[in-house]
């Protein structure tokens, strides 16, 4: 069949998509692994928007012609062609709401994608150092370009969250430091000695541009919110809800799921507390955790001990429950740079995994890591939870389509996949002790109140009658703070952190119960299907080689392998 887009099945579209996405967005292309994208940073203005945008509304165009092709009714062809309409409509519709002219965020915004993308840049070479170079050279205008988008926002009356903006004003001044270019100069330390006047001065660039949108943003942008609510609303809720999770959501329904698993884990948190600190409620227990529990000294030490984590949990999972391919199993452990959120996170390695996937825990200025709030995360973030699904995806790229194992991700999924993950290594055994089960409740309860106040306080929800905390009141911010503060076992700066993101990524935070519903329901359908033949093994591959699916489908399709 010929290259030619208009006469392409749906998933060569989505492929074609991806190619003429990486032309405009070089920060896909370096994700993907793609060496002509490492010199260059996309166009964050209005214009730069304005093209994705037109490139989805082209895609939709010919995805239209793509479905009336002979061949396009196989199964694979229909998967994908529904997931590439649903993302792209998903986008255009936050698009078209002018969403992106306010995309202030601690954890995703233009600046994030910037900053992430030189962590995962090859630096083997010179060549690749002279791309670091170039790229560094590239972000005073990326930043200009971010700042007109934001600029044009407030001409609209688009504000972003004022305590986003304060919370992002403090990551860049940490980024910038205050000589030698900051985390950048940092950065190109190691880089070759050849090189070395052209990667310190661009990274003086760099910093200088950072600082320019820094002082924007602290000089013009922060003056001019007044006082602009920090909650979207409904209508700008159910929009982003949507990109998020892949679903149109019943709000009220997804609510009164979050507080039935408060209660459920509520109630098994005590007893688990009660074999660790007998009179003690979870969080008092957690505390004590925190000082007299087992725990790793040392930054390089944890990183260390998390590697072997995870080396661990592939030796005894493939061949039982799963069936991995060498590359899959490849995985590291790595401390994210300072300025970072709170929140560890996971990157996905390149399609031809180059660059392995990677595990990224932020210290926050800690040298002491109670292992009660690691062990449960890192099989979230790495194995078997992100890693093994999303390093999957990218060894089944070429059945499927790039799209669908990349770009075309669904958050909920995704995380869905990952707390998953979590309970079965606890199904399976895993968590050995109180002390462990007794965090790993802790982070299944931390997604439980995530459904609970990033719904609750955006649409302004009452509090039910039998909550423990301010019953009948109505959510705010404020409320949400203190009742996260006191259902959870981590420090204050994380729950300050984790705040400001929900408000700057509203109904993300939901995907992750949500999710991890949508996965659990599809895999008791097909264990009802084959009865005693049921495979878990067979299932979990087959789950994980599906590639992104939106919660609208997913447990269709779970159910029915």
């Amino acid at each position: 069949m010929s290259d030619d887009p208009e006469t392409l099945l749906p998933r060569r579209l989505a492929d074609h998509y991806v190619d003429e996405l990486i032309a405009l967005d070089p920060i896909t292309g370096t994700f993907l692994g793609v060496p002509g994208s490492a010199g260059s940073l996309p166009d964050f203005s209005p214009d730069g928007q304005g093209e994705l945008a037109a490139l989805a509304r082209r895609t939709l165009g010919r995805l239209e012609a793509a479905e009336a092709l002979p061949g396009a009714e196989d199964a694979l062809e229909r998967r994908c062609a529904r997931l590439l309409r649903e993302r792209l409509s998903a986008e255009l519709a936050v698009h078209d709401a002018g969403e992106p002219l306010r995309r202030v965020s601690n954890l995703s915004s233009p600046v994030h994608q910037m900053r992430e993308v030189f962590t995962i840049m090859p630096t083997d070479t010179e060549e690749d150092w002279a791309a670091v170079a170039r790229r560094l050279r590239a972000v005073p205008a990326a930043m200009a370009g971010y700042r007109d988008s934001l600029a044009e926002g407030l001409s609209r009356s688009l504000p972003a969250g004022p305590r986003q903006v304060e919370t992002v004003i403090g990551q860049l001044g940490e980024w910038i430091g205050t000589e030698g270019g900051g985390w950048f100069g940092e950065f190109v330390a190691p880089g070759p000695e050849a090189l070395r006047a052209e990667l310190e001065a661009a990274a003086r660039e760099a910093a200088g541009g950072v600082a320019l949108l820094r002082d924007w943003l602290r000089g013009t942008y922060a003056p001019a919110l007044g006082r602009s609510p920090e909650t979207v609303g409904r209508e700008r809720y159910a929009l982003w809800a949507r990109y998020w999770n892949g679903t149109d959501l019943d709000l009220e329904d997804a609510y009164a799921y979050g507080w039935a698993e408060f209660h459920r884990l509520h109630a098994e948190m005590r007893a688990e507390a009660a074999k660790v600190l007998p009179g003690a409620t979870p969080w008092e227990t957690l505390r004590h955790l925190d000082t007299e529990g087992e725990a790793v000294d040392g930054v390089e030490e944890v990183r260390a001990w998390l590697q072997r984590l995870m080396d661990e949990a592939i030796e005894a999972l493939d061949g039982t429950h799963f069936e991995l391919a060498e590359r899959v199993k490849r995985v590291e452990s790595m401390i994210a740079p300072p300025g970072s959120a709170a929140a560890p996170y996971y990157t996905s390695p390149s399609l031809d995994f180059s660059r392995p996937g990677r595990t990224w825990l932020p210290t926050l200025g800690a040298t002491r890591f109670p292992v009660y709030d690691l062990v449960s995360t890192w099989y979230h973030e790495g194995v078997p939870g992100h890693h093994l699904q999303l390093a999957q995806w990218a060894h089944v790229a070429e059945d499927l389509s790039r799209y669908q194992t990349t770009v075309g991700m669904v958050s909920a999924n995704a995380e869905g996949w990952a707390l998953y993950a979590e309970r079965l290594m606890d199904e399976l055994g895993f968590l050995h002790n109180a002390e462990r089960r007794l965090g790993y409740l802790d982070c299944q309860m931390l997604r439980a109140v995530r459904v609970i106040i990033d719904i609750g306080m955006h649409l302004g929800m009452r509090i039910p009658a039998d909550s423990p905390f301010r019953p009948g009141e109505r959510w705010t911010p404020e409320l949400a703070q203190e009742f996260f503060a006191r259902h959870n076992g981590r420090p204050a700066d994380f729950v300050e952190s984790e705040l400001v993101r929900y408000l700057g990524m509203p109904g993300q935070a939901i995907g992750y119960k949500l999710g991890e519903r949508a996965w659990l329901q599809g895999r008791e359908a097909a264990r009802a299907a084959h009865g005693a033949a049921f495979d878990a093994k067979r299932w979990h591959m087959a789950a994980l080689s599906q590639g992104s699916l939106g919660l609208d489908d997913l447990v269709a399709e779970l159910s029915a392998l």
